[in-house]
């Protein structure tokens, strides 16, 4: 099974559409998706004009303004509209466009069974037109929507099919988000050294593409793949490479994927002063983001490092302030949890 820290590392592959016709991009949730970045550009310009073909770019548009505000249901129902138009007009790269809108979102909404099939689709569409470019684009947010699914065998079939096509047509962007791709499914299935390979290949090749966004979250996965085979010193090397990419970027999920990887391998070669700065620099950017649930992450952090640490007044105090945060934000089941810790905490401390 695939983890729920795992699926969201995977999700971040999913990649939107940009073009030069529709100026908007749309990006998922974070709690499935998290800053979707832009990796392929699809043209649409195949010269269908008339009402019709602006009624149809029209309710793209307005898709993609209800589904930045937050309303997915609505998006898709402004994208089923285009996309019966571009039938009746028999515009093929309108309708793959939708499909597009349309699979990610599916995706977001965890709707795997819609995503696929709306993606499928819009493989089929670029296969008709032999639009290269738009299979790997199609393969690759295919087989992330297959990993979501958790059907990693499909998935791996999938990338590896996109890395053909990217290799076959000298795409190097596409090459190395495939390559990327393929080691989130050796990662998912449990072999990290593997994953090191693909990821190490992916972000060297991303290196020569100027994609700082797809590069770093390469570089926060590679960190994630060697930590999880305690080769520590080099997490760091590529944690650090992601943190001053994801800054120079204003990527602030990456960077916040690369401050908490630093803060894991500091701990891990006994370098605590060290992962207390990194916690101290990630509790200034949530703040400054106003991003209060990983502000509540945070604070639980800092209350099991001094817990850990046996300064157990310091523990009580930021396990007082996460529980009142998360009863601000109304996470009953993390508030229950945080007052057991801080439970145990009075209990130790008054049994010492």
């Amino acid at each position: 099974m695939i983890s729920s820290i795992w699926r969201l590392r995977l999700a971040v592959c999913l990649l939107p559409v940009v073009t030069s016709v529709f100026p908007f991009t749309f990006w998922l949730s974070e709690a499935s998706a998290s800053d979707l970045e832009p990796q392929l550009q699809i043209p649409l310009n195949n010269g269908t004009q008339g009402p019709l073909r602006e009624q149809a770019d029209s309710l793209l548009r307005v898709g993609g303004q209800a589904q930045k505000q937050g309303g997915s249901e609505k998006a898709i129902a402004y994208w089923l509209q285009a996309l019966e138009i571009y039938h009746q007009l028999g515009d093929t790269e309108g309708q793959g466009l939708a499909y597009d809108y349309l699979g990610l979102t599916y995706a977001s909404l965890g709707r795997y069974q819609a995503a696929e099939d709306a993606l499928r689709r819009r493989l089929g569409v670029a296969r008709d037109r032999q639009d290269f470019q738009g299979q790997i684009y199609a393969l690759n947010n295919l087989g992330t929507v297959l990993l979501q699914a958790e059907n990693l065998k499909a998935a791996a079939t999938t990338f590896a099919e996109a890395l053909t096509v990217a290799r076959s047509i000298k795409n190097v962007a596409g090459e190395g988000l495939s390559l990327s791709n393929l080691g989130l499914v050796a990662a998912g299935s449990g072999d990290y050294y593997q994953a090191i390979k693909r990821y190490e290949e992916a972000a060297a090749l991303r290196s020569t593409t100027e994609e700082p966004r797809g590069k770093a979250n390469t570089l926060n996965n590679l960190g994630d793949a060697y930590s999880a085979v305690q080769l520590d010193r080099e997490a760091l090397g590529a944690y650090r490479e992601a943190l001053s990419l994801s800054q120079d970027s204003s990527d602030r999920t990456n960077e916040f994927r690369a401050l908490n990887g630093l803060y894991k391998s500091y701990r891990a070669i006994g370098e605590p002063t060290l992962a207390l700065k990194l916690l101290d620099r990630s509790l200034v950017l949530a703040r400054a983001t106003q991003n209060k649930r990983r502000e509540l992450g945070l604070l639980e952090l800092y209350a099991r490092f001094y817990e850990s640490a046996g300064k157990y007044t310091q523990a009580r105090d930021y396990y007082q302030q996460a529980i009142a945060l998360a009863r601000a934000l109304g996470e009953d089941q993390q508030e229950a949890i945080l007052v057991n810790a801080l439970t145990q905490i009075i209990y130790q401390q008054a049994s010492e």
